[in-house]
């Protein structure tokens, strides 16, 4: 009995079928696995994203109080004032008991004035044995402070701006309850009427109350880490590997987590770590999850930033997965059984055919080449190979027509349609590699700004066609008095601007500018008109005129006009302006 096409299609499809579901079912463990992983991920990163929220929010609450204090006119008064124990003291000391009052995680609170060596003005502290228990310090107990950077560097600072302390250990004698904790100093100026800084208003933080809060509702699986700009650990799943530096050792998250070097050179904001991504650190980086960001704080001399992450073992983000693959495994297992008793009597008459397809398909998407196929068959195979080869045949034309629509399309989106000269975006980027070559070289580069003069009154008296012209003609003569490797460029209406590249003799400039005016001002033959036009070039150097792009040309505009209204038909250097 002889078989058809469709028998040996279904025995085939058996085959096809055993291996489908095997791939099938492993690419739905390996997704389900990457979707739970991924899920972690946007969990962890939204959650830490509202961590760093919170954390920035809590910074600034406590910089808003330091700035209530400092605008209130007794803080002023007191700091500019010699006289102890005066009334406005007591008042300003009834203001700072209040605000710790409300606010437990401050351990202290004092305004120091600028004279007498920072001298403590009023200040009050939260008692160490009984943390609720505020006390004035008195007069023969308060210290000269200047010679701490939270009192110098604030002076500093202008109005409300405000002094963030580097996160440490609290060495500082006499904060009573702070002493031996975690803390970070918010400091703000205290501004007179004469806008002098009189003195500063500081405020001792409790950081293990910003931790716990921090730490709240994170459920039990999530690690929380918190480090400072140079990655030295502040808060770890581990306590003794926080504030390592304190004793002189190095705990720091990029040793733990590599991937966050990113995050302390400052070249990201966020990264994610997953699985193996960071394995061999050998401090288990590749057995968790992980979100990490760094989060801006505000002004500050001491932390700038801060760098905050959660974590979660990878083996309690792919548990579902895990259970998935079991089930995954027996129907795959019926799959194939079902697939193998089909592709019994299998032949190999339908395979040579199909391989032959098969080999030309993966050569036409890798190479877009059209090889031969069993186009003269008459069963279904046949038809199919037709159809192909049609097909074949229609997509190469389309994708050259496309590559050469793209093509043009790239050309006009860079060129200036008329001249064909680069266009403002084009040459803004070759004078941005131009700038970085110059400044790896330490050759510099010039710019001239060339605008044409008397062009208007071509255009009013013989039309715009001698006006494009004139713009044609002008464009090709820059262009042969210039290097192949300057560009010459067309901002727009009558304007060019020239790049010089590599110049190694300054003084070669002003004779490129001189024969450029030379060039421009001969004749120009028009439908039997001859037009005359002139032109005033400005010129800026880098990086005597200029560091960036937009700098160089506006100061190469600048010395242009000055040419211009100097009598036209000249040029200008910009002038070195005073810092």
């Amino acid at each position: 009995m002889r078989r058809g096409i469709t028998f040996y299609l279904m025995l085939l499809l058996a085959v096809f079928g055993v291996l489908s579901s095997s791939l099938a079912g492993y690419a739905s463990y390996l997704k389900s696995r990457e979707l739970l992983i991924g899920a972690a991920e946007n969990e962890l990163t939204a959650a830490n994203q509202a961590l760093g929220r919170k954390l920035a929010v809590a910074v600034g609450e406590i910089a808003r109080d330091a700035r209530m204090i400092a605008r209130h006119p007794l803080a002023a008064t007191i700091c500019s004032g010699t006289r102890s124990g005066s009334t406005a003291e007591a008042a300003m000391a009834d203001i700072l008991t209040a605000t710790l009052a409300v606010h437990p995680e401050y351990f202290q609170i004092r305004v120091i004035e600028a004279d007498r060596h920072g001298l403590e003005r009023v200040r009050i502290d939260r008692v160490e044995s009984e943390k609720n228990a505020l006390q004035r310090v008195q007069e023969a107990d308060l210290q000269e402070k200047g010679h701490f950077p939270y009192v110098f560097r604030t002076l500093r600072l202008g109005r409300e701006e405000i002094y963030l302390s580097r996160i440490v250990i609290n060495h500082e004698r006499g904060a009573h309850a702070a002493l031996g904790q975690p803390t970070i100093q918010v400091a703000t100026p205290i501004i007179d009427g004469g806008e002098n800084a009189v003195g500063v208003v500081v405020i001792n933080v409790d950081l293990n109350s910003v931790f716990n809060l921090l730490k709240a509702d994170l459920p039990a699986e999530t690690s929380l880490y918190l480090a400072n700009r140079w990655g030295d650990f502040l808060l770890h799943p581990d306590p003794d590997r926080a504030f390592v530096f304190d004793v002189g050792g190095r705990e720091l998250v990029q040793d733990e987590f590599p991937a966050t070097a990113v995050l302390v050179n400052g070249n990201g904001k966020k990264v994610i770590v997953r699985g193996n991504d960071d394995a061999g650190s050998g401090n288990g980086a590749d057995r968790v999850v992980g979100s990490f960001l760094r989060v801006q704080l505000d002004r500050s001399d001491g932390e700038p930033f801060l760098l905050l992450g959660l974590s979660k073992p990878t083996a309690v983000v792919t548990a579902e997965a895990d259970t998935l693959a079991w089930t995954t495994l027996y129907i795959v297992i019926g799959a194939s059984v079902l697939a193998l008793v089909t592709a019994i009597g299998v032949s190999t008459t339908v395979t040579h055919p199909l391989r032959q397809m098969a080999r030309a398909v993966r050569r036409f998407s890798r190479h877009r080449e059209i090889t031969e196929l069993p186009t003269g068959r008459y069963d279904e195979i046949g038809v199919l190979a037709r159809n192909f080869h049609e097909m074949q045949l229609q997509i190469q034309s389309q994708m050259k027509e496309l590559h050469a629509r793209h093509e043009e399309l790239e050309h006009l989106a860079r060129h200036d349609p008329l001249t064909g000269l680069p266009n403002r975006m084009m040459f803004f980027e070759r004078l941005e590699q131009s700038l970085a070559r110059s400044r790896r070289s330490g050759l510099p580069l010039a710019l001239l700004y060339v605008d044409l003069d008397r062009f208007k009154e071509v255009n009013d008296t013989c039309g715009h066609s001698a006006g494009d012209a004139v713009l044609k003609a002008t464009s090709l003569r820059l262009l042969r008095n210039v290097r192949e490797i300057d560009t010459v460029a067309r901002l727009g209406g009558d304007e060019f601007v020239i790049l010089i590249d590599s110049v190694m003799e300054l003084d070669h400039v002003p004779q490129i500018a001189e024969k450029l005016l030379v060039t421009v001002v001969e004749p120009i033959e028009f439908e039997g008109h001859r037009l005359t036009i002139e032109a005033s070039i400005g010129i800026s150097v880098f990086p005597t005129h200029g560091q960036s792009a937009n700098d160089l040309l506006v100061r190469a505009d600048r010395a242009m006009y000055r040419a211009k209204n100097a009598g036209r038909n000249s040029y200008s250097l910009s002038e070195v302006e005073p810092e």
